[in-house]
């Protein structure tokens, strides 16, 4: 397993700050804290790192900045808050990162910037000359625009989706807990720390907890979801607690934090794209001899499919779920929807006739697909005795 080492040594860098890290929320933007952040940036960028930074905090300076009241807030009040908290957090950066003559660029992105690919790919454009020229990309979600059907919903998705889009090496979850306990530890006083985190198992994803404050919409579970994003593209993670004013400085002194090992076997660029898919567009329910297929590195063939669900179009991203209920597996459907039920567990052989034209004989290509589930054998499939029960 690659172990930890040194922040200087990676190459490229995505931190993600949590609002409340940034805002507070009687007193508006922690200019202090930013200006101990922007120094700690500014050392790694003079050892020669890149470093983005994925900010929360535009609603939350927002609000802080109109007096609105504590509590939820209604859409459209979100939006407005975001309108103008967005300028305010541009400016905060800029003008604290320019004390030591870095040049900050604002990227606004939503949903479908990072879930269709020709828009993956020009953000993903514009992010790197951002960082070809020297600049720090301030990124955060456009949640002017972003409504609860077509949103992140939270900056550590999107901070893992922007770390595998940029071939970052590592990925930096900052907030207001510093780890992976097996247990919420506001809950729980016996819960453990856990230092390094091999692989994100099912039994990991079980320690998940929710959010602790109201200024975040993540909590343990999404950073988990972050982890599974970022690891399976090769790129480290480390979730630590920001509320030191210089939180980088403090992990490379020891401070605790926990630390997620990359994949030994990252998949490639494209294949990244379709395993960090927030959205499938469907469903295909697979049975247990296509599961060990799936496993083996085999397509997977309309035979071993038992029901599909949802509405998707040849090429949209949909979901393969394993007999326990699990998804296993992303890829790219060879067909539409319809079509994929008509031909749901019948012989590759038998699909010209029942459509009547040749189509392609797996319902999704090897080539097209990302094993997601992690697993000490990478497999959904049943014990023995609850197979036959």
């Amino acid at each position: 397993m690659t172990s930890r080492k040194p922040l200087e040594r990676y190459r490229r860098i995505v931190i993600k700050i949590g609002s409340a890290l940034l805002v507070d929320r009687a007193s508006g933007l922690k200019k202090t804290w930013l200006d101990g952040m922007s120094a700690d940036i500014a050392a790694l960028k003079a050892k020669g790192v890149d470093v983005l930074v994925v900010s929360s905090g535009a609603i939350a300076l927002g609000r802080s900045v109109l007096d609105l009241p504590s509590g939820a807030l209604k859409l459209e009040e979100s939006q407005a808050a975001a309108a103008v908290g967005q300028i305010a957090l541009a400016r905060a950066w800029s003008e604290s990162l320019s004390h030591d003559a870095i040049v900050a660029g604002q990227i606004l992105l939503t949903l479908g910037d990072t879930e269709e690919r020709r828009r993956y790919l020009n953000a993903r454009a514009t992010i790197n000359q951002l960082l070809k020229i020297g600049a720090v990309p301030i990124i955060n979600e456009n949640d002017t625009v972003a409504t609860s059907e077509i949103r992140y919903g939270d900056n550590d998705r999107l901070a893992a989706r922007v770390a595998t889009m940029t071939g970052a090496d590592l990925l930096i979850l900052l907030s207001d807990i510093d780890g992976l306990y097996t247990a919420p530890p506001h809950l729980d006083p016996n819960a453990a720390f856990l230092d390094t985190i091999a692989e994100i198992t099912p039994d990991i994803e079980a320690m998940a907890g929710g959010a602790a404050s109201e200024l975040s919409r993540g909590g343990m579970r999404t950073k988990i979801d972050a982890g599974k994003i970022a690891t399976g593209a090769g790129c480290a993670m480390i979730i630590a607690s920001g509320k030191t004013e210089r939180p980088l400085s403090a992990i490379e002194q020891g401070a605790r934090s926990s630390w997620f090992a990359p994949s030994k076997a990252p998949v490639t660029a494209r294949k990244t794209w379709i395993a960090g898919q927030l959205q499938p567009a469907g469903e295909l329910h697979v049975d247990e001899g296509a599961v060990t297929a799936l496993g083996a590195g085999k397509s997977l063939l309309p035979a071993g499919v038992r029901r599909v669900a949802g509405q998707f179009s040849r090429g949209d991203t949909v979901a393969i779920i394993g007999p326990l209920g699990r998804e296993i597996a992303r890829g790219l459907a060879g067909y539409d929807a319809d079509e994929a039920r008509q031909i749901t567990g019948r012989k590759s052989a038998e699909i010209e006739a029942i459509l009547g034209y040749a189509g392609r004989a797996a319902m999704i290509h090897r080539d097209d697909m990302v094993m997601t589930l992690a697993t000490r054998t990478g497999l959904d499939v049943p014990a023995r005795d609850e197979a036959h029960a």
